[in-house]
């Protein structure tokens, strides 16, 4: 069953001021990732004026955190159509072929302009790329870049690339608010909060002729994460207030190796990149038994969704925190030379990798569901488009396959660059129409709702603790307090919580990185997604969509 009517009602519009200063650009573009600077370039070269407005600083997103690669048919011997069957695999049937098909077969275009932009990935002494593999793929197709940096080696040479061209003005520690539309409902702006190098200060209104979401995932809503501390769900939340579908969010995908260390404090755990099992680390329980050998004919390198549920079980067995990750047979040389960030943050946590286990459990990785879009990154309102993990396009299906997340806002941000000049209206004005409820959650709520999400919403779910969320949700939800930046984002998190609630309650099956342990097993009559909306009154609404 479904537990909508014990989730709370949600804001159709965050409570702020009234906007004290507004500016106009052709696009904005909100995030700072692979899909908002890479939107931000293919925009400019279509002559438009571009605004990338980021939450923080421009490096501060999930992008720089990416240790595995980028995924792209580059060697001659590989193919479109294998790397398309690699992930319609992992993506449990619920893959939009189309989608796979444009990813597959633009990506290695998009791969070789991040190249050519300034990106240097790791290359073998006779200069040809160095091509690796990761769990789910059945052939070497993935580019790293120093090693296991490779997200940050992408988000510098974006960086780089946007900060060169003067036509693309960045505003920095700003946090979205909600949507502008015009008279005919078309997108036509965001309003925003500006804290310090921003601009203006305070609320203030940004007006484009086309809005871009990039704002990444909502890991935050999680105890445990890989995410950083600024992926709140704030694209998600903003597009259902303001209207939008968003499908797929039952679908939050745990990597199976976080480090776990008495030294990680923080909610974001480091990540202990899939690389490091792609070239031999083996997991291992208590008794240094392979437990994942005989689970999966990959066994260690099966897709992200039935590593992380191998884990758990042992976990649920043992009633350990962790189990192992073996890589000293791979030696100390080998494991500085192309693992060194993983290196360094265990070794600064007191564990060397060359001559210890070392201690890992899945966390929150990565939304492969969010805000719905078509094959030009269009989402259900005119105008306002979504790349990157903030967007569902139909490629990640139940499970996102390895690697394909990068590469999935270089393609898509291209496409969504090229709808927008090919038809691009002039600027409307925001129009006023009926006020839904405004209001926003006490900043204090963030903690509990992180911990009844890993609770009840996590690795396993049921009935019974869907159930149990769902209504701690709505307690939370009866805790508020005035408008400030801790408030809206606290909003943001319970607005995406409450949705993907509402989708694992009615699934009633388990399928990718969706475990129900009521209903064990994937049923035909739930191939096909659950799409969400708000009510004017701030009711979650779902339907329903067979797929064909």
């Amino acid at each position: 069953m479904s537990f909508l009517a014990d989730l709370p009602e949600l804001p159709r519009r965050l409570a702020a001021a009234v906007p004290g200063w507004s500016e106009t650009t052709d696009v904005l573009v909100v995030g700072s990732g692979v899909a908002g600077l890479t939107a931000a370039l293919h925009l400019r070269e279509q002559g438009l004026h571009v605004t990338v407005v980021t939450k923080v600083n421009i490096d501060d997103g999930s992008t720089r955190w990416a240790q595995g690669g980028i995924a792209a048919v580059l060697d001659p011997l590989d193919t479109p159509a294998a790397h398309a069957n690699d992930t319609e695999i992992a993506g449990v049937g619920l893959c939009d072929p189309a989608a796979v098909r444009v990813l597959v077969e633009e990506g290695p275009t998009r791969v070789r302009e991040l190249m050519r932009i300034g990106a240097e990935f790791d290359r073998h002494p006779d200069g040809t790329l160095m091509l690796t593999r990761e769990g789910g793929h059945r052939a070497d197709r993935i580019v790293h870049a120093g090693g296991d940096a490779t997200g940050a080696e992408v988000q510098r040479a974006l960086h780089e690339a946007v900060r060169r061209d003067p036509w693309i003005k960045l505003v920095e520690h700003a946090l979205v608010l909600d949507l502008l539309r015009g008279a005919d409902g078309r997108a036509c702006g965001l309003t925003l909060h500006v804290l310090g190098e921003g601009s203006e200060d305070g609320v203030g209104a940004i007006l484009a002729r086309a809005v871009v979401l990039a704002t990444g995932g909502m890991g935050q809503i999680y105890s445990s994460t890989t995410n950083p501390s600024v992926s709140t769900g704030d694209g998600v939340a903003l597009a259902i207030r303001a209207g939008a579908v968003v499908t797929d969010v039952e679908f939050v995908q745990f990597h199976p190796t976080s480090f776990v260390s008495a030294a990680v404090t923080s909610v974001q755990r480091p990540l202990i990149s899939e690389a490091l099992r792609g070239e031999g680390a083996h997991l291992v329980d208590e008794a240094g038994k392979r437990f994942m050998v005989g689970r999966h004919e990959l066994a260690e390198l099966a897709p992200r969704d039935v590593v992380a549920k191998g884990i758990h079980r042992v976990l649920l067995d043992t009633g350990a925190d962790h189990v192992y990750l073996d890589a000293r047979h791979l030696g100390a040389e080998f494991l500085e030379h192309r693992f060194p960030t993983i290196v360094a943050s265990t070794r600064s946590a007191g564990i060397d990798p060359a001559t210890e286990l070392i201690p890992v459990a899945p966390a929150a990785h990565y939304a492969s569901g969010g805000v719905r879009t078509d094959l030009h990154g269009r989402t259900t309102i005119p105008g306002l488009y979504a790349c990157g993990e903030v967007a569902c396009t139909g490629v990640h299906g139940a499970n996102r396959l390895a690697s394909n997340s990068l590469l999935e806002g270089l393609v898509f941000a291209k496409r969504i660059a090229d709808d927008i000049a090919r038809d691009l209206p002039p600027q409307a004005d925001p129009f006023s129409g009926p006020a839904g409820p405004a209001w926003v959650a006490d900043p204090a709520i963030r903690g509990e709702l992180q911990r009844a999400m890993t609770r009840g919403a996590g690795v396993l779910r049921s009935a019974g603790s869907l159930a149990g969320t769902a209504k701690e949700l709505t307690r939370l939800a009866g805790l508020r307090t005035t408008p400030r930046n801790a408030a809206w984002e606290a909003t943001n998190l319970l607005t995406v919580a409450s949705a993907l609630v509402a989708s694992a309650s009615t699934r009633l099956e388990t399928r990718g990185c969706h475990w129900r342990e009521d209903y064990p097993v994937a049923e035909d009559e739930w191939r096909g997604h659950l799409l969400n909306g708000l009510s004017p009154k701030g009711v979650l609404t779902q339907t329903f969509e067979e797929m064909l």
